[in-house]
């Protein structure tokens, strides 16, 4: 064309979670039967929904104004319903003017991240869920800018890193958080929190908080949310949402909840255009907004949602077990969400490293896709698992981190069938790692 029109930041939007689906499925064309472990979708791995939430649904369906637009910010009665459940933590106060609704949390970070001052950075964690770090770096038109969360201290952010990445960068302008965090499944311990909003307030930040996975927590420990342990101190945008939690996904439902909002104009301003840019869209979807408080106080909803962290926390250990063990691998026991990322040891990985795939077609294809020395280390070995045995996961070094290693899911409900694919991936490590 004879003007380019290519957004600075294009080369930044990556989704490598379902950019594999299009390789699953051209091996499947080819006989590869595939476990999908690459996208955190409870419905496609079979979870039920209980009856009760889909009579609350039905019902809801059947009043017209479930099919009409709503508020821009979202339906007040809900909106209302959300406040006095942060303000119950005893934290910073917010009222219902203070939530906005978005199509699912993929539009709240679009916005979020995109309405800020290009210049504008805010630093992520690495590794980080792809969809914040590559929306943060798309406005910036350039690399994200990251701190480390430290596999051998259980995925915690390390506050030094983030302290250094501040004081040497005077464009960072607001950190973001993920907890419990994806895609390490980590569940960070008040004092870190603590130890972050210091930083922030030290340094006149604001913070990002995206605690979708907030009431999904096991083995012992507990998500605290942001609101409890930010006070007034400084402004906050909390990302929160229903996809994981009910699960409803294809709801594309989520809400950002702003805390001291109006302690900064600047900040005021820069909230004031997210939500002029979701009036300009009029609204987010109507029905699952005004059926979430209805499902979420519903008598048989605490019970519902406890049955189905157990069989995470279940699946967690089984995974961890099996794993933990292996020579040349790393991981730390999931604790939140519903994701584990393992790790491979500096200098395992190599451009020689096979597995064993029977049919020509599908080890071609394989050859094809891994060719050159543009192709991560892990990438590698994640297309070679997923032709050889059908297990898809996420190469690690998608999550925008140098480490290298692969994502995957705990949602598979079948145990004999999870235990399986653990021990399939355990076992092709080791044949993996003995190839060259």
């Amino acid at each position: 064309m004879r003007t380019d029109i290519v957004h600075i930041g294009a080369g930044e939007l990556t989704y490598e979670i379902r950019n594999i689906v299009n390789v699953g499925e051209k091996l499947q064309k080819l006989g590869v039967r595939v476990n999908w472990e690459n996208i955190g979708d409870p419905i496609a791995k079979g979870e039920g929904i209980p009856d009760w939430m889909k009579e609350i649904v039905v019902e809801a369906v059947r009043d017209n104004a479930t099919y009409g637009y709503c508020p821009t910010r979202g339906i007040l009665a809900t909106r209302q319903y959300i406040a006095e459940q942060v303000n119950k933590l005893g934290g910073a106060q917010i009222d219902a003017n203070d939530i906005i609704f978005f199509n699912g949390l993929g539009d709240a970070i679009s916005k979020v991240f995109g309405f800020l001052k290009r210049t504008a950075r805010v630093i992520v964690p690495t590794p980080s869920y792809t969809t914040h770090s590559s929306a943060e770096a798309a406005h910036a038109g350039d690399r994200p800018v990251t701190y480390i969360l430290d596999p051998n201290h259980l995925w915690y952010p390390d506050i030094e890193d983030i302290e250094n990445h501040i004081k040497y960068n005077p464009a960072v302008a607001g950190i973001l958080i993920i907890n419990p965090d994806n895609p390490t499944g980590a569940v960070y311990p008040e004092h870190i929190l603590r130890d972050i909003v210091d930083i922030a307030e030290k340094n006149d930040l604001f913070i990002i908080c995206d605690e979708v996975y907030q009431n999904m927590t096991y083995n012992g420990t507990t998500a605290t949310p942001m609101a409890k342990v930010i006070g007034n101190k400084v402004p906050a945008i909390c990302m929160r949402g229903i996809s994981k939690e009910m699960p409803w996904p294809g709801s594309r439902c989520g809400w950002i909840e702003v805390y001291n909002g109006h302690r900064d104009p600047m900040f005021e301003k820069y909230v004031n255009s997210i939500l002029n840019a979701k009036m300009v869209e009029v609204c987010s979807t109507t029905l699952p907004q005004t059926v979430l408080p209805k499902i979420q106080t519903h008598p048989r909803y605490p019970t519902y949602l406890a049955e189905r962290i157990k069989r995470y926390e279940r699946c967690s250990n089984i995974a961890y077990d099996i794993l933990k063990d292996v020579k040349g691998l790393h991981v730390n026991r999931t604790n939140g969400a519903f994701y584990m990322s393992a790790v491979f040891l500096d200098g395992l990985l190599n451009h020689r490293q096979t597995l064993p795939i029977a049919d020509d077609s599908v080890r071609k294809t394989v050859e094809g896709l891994v060719t050159g020395p543009d192709v991560a280390p892990d990438k590698r070995f994640v297309y070679y698992l997923l032709a050889s045995t059908g297990v898809c996961v996420v190469p690690l070094s998608s999550f925008a981190t140098d480490l290298q290693g692969f994502r995957i899911t705990l949602l598979e409900k079948d145990e004999e069938e999870f235990t399986k694919i653990f021990k399939t991936i355990a076992e092709s490590i080791k044949q993996y790692l003995r190839s060259a």
